[in-house]
């Protein structure tokens, strides 16, 4: 694996050892028609504004605090860049109704689970956005795609494999949060369909520091390159134009 990443404190030198004999944490390369995954970037997992992640929690169960928002205008970089070529941007929220029905699992391990999901009308009531909106700075375009989700990846139970599939990209590049949840799941079932996946280190984040370092390591030993912004952005200014097309409708007679 590659030196001097932000897991390297976190390993003991038997991991380090395992991971250098093993052959682990070669590098996959970008694809061709790469899309973007903006996952999860939301007011309920952002807060409202930068602060420590004690503090925002109070308000926001699930927030990642400070760190969220040192990412978002990274995120906000490679998605106009990403647009300016053309490159499909598509983001995940989660979703839920009103009386709380579909939440399935998510309540047996969270015990302010309910306060998490507040209904967009319940946060209303108490001056505060929806949780699964996603943040102003970065928020969606025009000719971007969002797919709503219920559970941990974006692909499980959406349109998202058929979107990628639609406009024939082999690969994506994935930012948001949690890195350890819901990014981490949806780069598993991305690197499952055969995608070349690269995650943007420092466009993930997560509310548990150690969690976001070991799991940046994990999958950059198995199922992802973990990259910076910069080599996404040198890589998608190395891409010819024109590779995309929204789909077109029937022609008039």
């Amino acid at each position: 694996m590659n030196q001097n990443q932000i897991w390297d404190s976190f390993l003991t030198p038997r991991d380090q050892q395992v991971f250098e004999g093993s052959g682990f944490g070669a590098t996959g390369g970008f694809g061709k028609k790469p899309a973007f995954l903006i996952i999860d970037v939301s007011y309920g997992f952002c807060g409202q504004q930068s602060e420590p992640v004690l503090e925002s929690i109070k308000t926001w169960p699930n927030s990642c605090g400070s760190v969220a928002w040192d990412a978002i205008p990274v995120i906000g970089k490679v998605a106009d860049a990403c647009r300016s070529k053309g490159l499909p941007v598509i983001y995940t929220t989660g979703v839920v109704r009103e009386d709380k029905w579909d939440m399935g699992s998510w309540g047996w391990k969270n015990a302010r689970i309910e306060e998490a999901n507040k209904s967009a009308s319940e946060q209303a009531q108490v001056g505060l956005p929806d949780g699964n909106e996603i943040v102003a700075e970065i928020a969606p375009k025009s000719r971007d795609l969002m797919v709503y989700k219920r559970k941990p990846s974006g692909f499980f139970g959406t349109d998202l494999h058929s979107y990628l599939q639609l406009l024939g990209c082999d690969s994506v590049y994935v930012v948001g949060t949690t890195t350890s949840g819901c990014v981490r799941a949806t780069v598993i079932d991305a690197f499952s369909r055969n995608f070349r996946v690269a995650v943007i280190a420092d466009g993930c984040f997560d509310r548990v520091q150690a969690n976001h370092a070991i799991n940046l390591a994990d999958m950059h030993a198995k199922y992802a390159d973990v990259v910076s912004h910069e080599d996404v952005l040198e890589h998608i200014a190395s891409l010819p134009g024109g590779l995309f097309e929204l789909p077109k409708g029937a022609q008039a007679a």
